[in-house]
């Protein structure tokens, strides 16, 4: 059998059962490919259904806020996508619905050329390959291919190859191409996986040149071209008569858009008090929490702070009533700092 044959039996009988699969709606579908960049699958179904019960529509969606989409959104991070999403959602109804070719697909805020090729090919039929880590993954093992990934020949000679082998898996009428991309993915994450592949199970082990060659391990290759940055942070919660003190998060930095307490950047001696600012009487909740982002790690300390009288508070600041904070979205590292505190409490 062909790979794309091979490839579309085993997804007859292994293919995960997922709910977005079950519609051609291209709202659902982009819904979808946008909440699983950078997320488990197990993790983003949940937030793909409440977005789904929530606004079932993209022009419900685009009918909402900005901070009502980052709210339902917190937990995922990686924030950049909900803002995406939103702007996104608005386009599509600034023109009057999805676009059904992959340019004005890909022409859509956050939508690039694999997310363009799995909305295009499984709600559209458009006949492009999708090609992400899953994909890369299957297709150096399978073919022993060792230029790296994250270089622009390799990605050029990658989706040369991914359309190459869709193209065997469209019927006559240049049909399918959302099943076979929906396989080799399916394919990449269930049984050629990063770590301890399923080899001597594999349908495709007698034609795998990494298998045959013993790279397996080696493949695919990227190359190191990311240099991961420290940051030091330090958090004041601010108590006073039910209140406390928040501010939104600018654009141009992690976490646009969401809120946080009082910040004080680059404290690396919390019992230093003078030179950050720290009251006096504020109580050290946790320090050096460790927090991992794409290219940064985090680290911060947490302070509670319950002033006799109201304090003057920073520019861009405002007090809203403690009970009410969980209308307001907030980082995954805020929330650390907040269950910290109702434990205190």
């Amino acid at each position: 059998m062909s790979f794309a044959t091979t490839l579309l039996e085993w997804f007859r009988e292994n293919g995960r059962a997922l709910p977005w699969r079950e519609t051609h709606d291209p709202y659902a579908v982009w819904l979808s490919e946008i909440i699983l960049q950078q997320t488990q699958v197990k993790q983003g179904w949940a937030y793909w259904e409440r977005f789904m019960q929530r606004w079932p529509t993209v022009d419900e969606l685009a009918a909402a806020t900005e901070d009502e989409v980052l709210r339902e959104w917190q937990g995922l991070g990686y924030y950049s996508r909900a803002r995406n999403l939103y702007a996104a959602a608005r386009q599509v109804v600034g023109q009057g619905g999805f676009p059904a070719t992959i340019e004005g697909l890909r022409a859509l805020k956050g939508v690039g050329d694999y997310t363009a090729a799995a909305i295009g090919s499984i709600a559209f039929d458009l006949p492009t390959a999708v090609v992400d880590g899953n994909v890369y993954r299957v297709l150096a093992r399978h073919f022993g291919i060792s230029t790296p990934i994250n270089t622009t020949e390799g990605r050029k000679e990658f989706a040369a190859l991914a359309q190459e082998y869709l193209l065997p898996a469209l019927n006559k009428k240049g049909q399918g191409a959302g099943l076979y991309n929906q396989a080799i993915m399916d394919f990449g994450a269930i049984q050629c996986t990063p770590v301890s592949p399923h080899c001597h199970e594999c349908p495709l082990q007698e034609t795998c040149v990494a298998l045959r060659e013993g790279r397996v391990a080696d493949l695919p290759v990227k190359l190191r071209t990311l240099k991961v940055k420290e940051r030091h942070l330090t958090y004041i919660y601010i108590r006073y008569e039910g209140q406390t003190a928040i501010h939104r998060r600018p654009a141009g930095d992690i976490w646009q858009g969401l809120y946080e307490p009082w910040l004080v950047e680059e404290v690396l001696q919390p019992e230093d008090r003078s030179v950050t600012r720290i009251p006096a009487d504020a109580i050290l909740l946790r320090q050096n929490v460790r927090h991992i982002l794409t290219h940064r790690v985090l680290y911060a300390d947490f302070w509670l702070w319950e002033p006799h009288e109201c304090p003057q508070l920073p520019e861009g600041y405002f007090w809203i009533k403690e009970k009410d904070i969980d209308d307001y979205g907030v980082p995954r590292l805020i929330e650390i700092m907040l269950n910290e505190l109702n434990k205190r409490i």
